[in-house]
This record gives structure tokens, sequence and C-alpha cells, in this order.
């Protein structure tokens, strides 16, 4: 079976400006594909490459077995696409939008766009110039999946969105991925592919870095700790920690009484929580750190293009 997209030595100059360089990578049909990194990696030049909204200095693309080039709208009617900045502005209502995406993107089930838009928490009667940016992004997933494409491309789908919408959104990927559609997910939001994918790429200054699934590239194993304790001093609770071969940026001072702590975990979680726990805890915060941190500890930073790097 052929991949649903297949990008081979894909490149891209803005002048002497480089946005990606030299990317290659393969998409599985029936697949939830990460493409992950931080702000200014080259995800949203990727993406609009792989759309055909612009065209890469050299490299070739295929997407479901077609160039985009000249695969005309026959193949844009197979994808459902969110962009990284969705603009919608306008006097007609949301509904009288999504006809009109109807239109040009092919049959939409009986009730699928009143089901879609209900389960996101979508008002279909308002003027899509009076919406909040949260709910302009809920009219853009449901353009995007309404009529159940075979390829679906999201560009940071979940921007605006509150914390239960972008679960019912990850919900609405599984779903897809159930009916054997395609998704390229672009996101800088760690858990957000870590519940979705199957595979992943991590880009960093338009190149790829790390390639795999979810679990084999770790990108879940850099842990930010913090704790307060009592009855405990400095001196003793640094020398019980000393020991420990994957804690970083350790950090330990008194305020207000109490002994306080800061430091990142790297791997496996147990030893430390082993070390801590023979004393009293006053509280305990276990936090993610940024994707883009995460990407330069595990992976390291990769050279920077010899002409820089484009903010895409």
């Amino acid at each position: 079976m052929n991949p649903a997209i297949d990008l081979t030595r894909l490149h891209k100059r803005y002048g002497r400006r480089t946005a990606v360089d030299s990317l290659s990578l393969s998409v599985e049909p029936g697949s939830v594909f990460g493409l992950i990194g931080p702000n200014g990696a080259g995800k949203t030049t990727t993406l609009r490459m792989i759309l055909d909204i612009i065209r890469p200095t050299s490299g070739a693309v295929r997407v479901l077995g077609q160039d985009p080039r000249s695969a005309g709208a026959a193949l844009r009617r197979r994808i459902g696409f969110v962009p990284g900045e969705l603009r919608l502005d306008g006097r007609m209502t949301g509904r009288r939008m999504l006809d009109f995406y109807s239109q040009a993107s092919g049959p939409v089930p009986a009730g699928r766009i009143d089901l879609l838009s209900e389960r996101l928490g979508l008002d279909l009667s308002r003027r899509v110039g009076t919406l909040s940016k949260g709910n302009k992004q809920k009219l853009g997933i449901v353009q995007a999946f309404m009529h159940e494409p075979e390829l679906l491309v999201l560009d940071e789908p979940t921007s605006g969105l509150d914390p239960l919408v972008q679960r019912e959104f990850l919900q609405l990927v599984r779903e897809a991925r159930g009916r054997g559609q395609t998704v390229l997910l672009s996101s800088h939001v760690l858990s957000e592919i870590q519940q979705a994918a199957d595979s992943v790429a991590v880009l960093s200054a338009g190149r790829i870095v790390a390639e795999g699934n979810v679990a084999s590239l770790r990108l879940g194993a850099i842990r930010r700790v913090r704790a307060g304790f009592e009855h405990v001093s400095e001196e003793e609770l640094r020398r019980e920690l000393a020991h420990l071969p994957h804690l970083a940026d350790l950090e330990i001072a008194r305020a207000d009484g109490s002994v306080r702590l800061s430091a990142t975990v790297e791997g496996d979680i147990d030893p430390f929580v082993k070390s801590i726990a023979r004393h009293r805890l006053l509280d305990l915060s276990v936090e993610e750190p940024d994707l883009e941190e995460s990407v330069l500890r595990l992976y390291g930073s990769p050279q920077p293009p010899a002409e820089g790097a484009d903010h895409a």
C-alpha cells in the first residue's frame, strides 16, 4: 500500500533563508502522524508544501498517490485542512459558511455538520465576524472534518480551544483513524501528540532530528519537579539526592520555614520519588517542560542552516 503522504528530500528557501532542509518522511494510510517541534521549526511550511499552497525549492511531494502540483481540485476534495493561522471574517452565519464549503468539498453526510457543532459547542446561527478566536477555530475544525476526507492535515488545530473542547477534538481524531482516515497533526503541545499520534517526527530548524513511535522517542521522559518539605535540612536533602544519576538543575533552599526543592528529572522518576518519600511533604508538583526544552535536552540542537531559518 502506498503512503498517504510521501516527502523526499524536501527543501524550501526564501531568498537566503532556509525554512525546510532536506526533509523526508512517510505517513502510512489510516494512521495519525504527529509533526512536532518548537515555533519556527518549519512545521507550517512543510504542511503548506504538502497542500501545494507554496511550492518547494527542490524535492518531491506525493499526497494520496498523486502530485499535488498537478492533481488539482479533485485531490483537494479528498483532504480536510485546518490552517495554523485561521482567518474567518464576514457577515454570514457559521451555517451559511459551512454550506458554502460543502459545495466545494463534496458530499457531507446528513446531520454531520450539526453533530460536529454540538460536540464542539459551536453556535452556527452566529455571524462569523462576531465569533471569538476559539469559536472560529471550532468552525475551522468542523469544515475540515465534515466531509470525512481521506486525509486530514491539521496545523495547530487546538489553538484557542478550552481543555474540554481539546479533549473532544482528540476524540474526533481517534474516530477518524478508526474509519481509516489518515491524520497529519502538527503541534507544539506535547501532551496532544502523546494522546493521539501513532508515529511522530520531531522537527527543529527545518530538519527532522528524531522519528518513530511516541514511546520510543521518550518524549515524556523529562519532568520538572517542585516540592516543599518540613523537618529536614537543606544539607540532608542534598546529600540524599546526590546519588541520583538523572537529576539536573537541582536547587534547594529554605523559605518561609520550609525547605523548597526544584529539579529536572530525566528518565525514570521512581528513584527520585523513593528518595524523598521518607520525609514529610508539604506539596509536590510534577510538570512537563515546554516542547522546545524537551527537544533540546533529548536530541540536542541541530546546526542551523547556513542561510538562517524560517520562522514557520
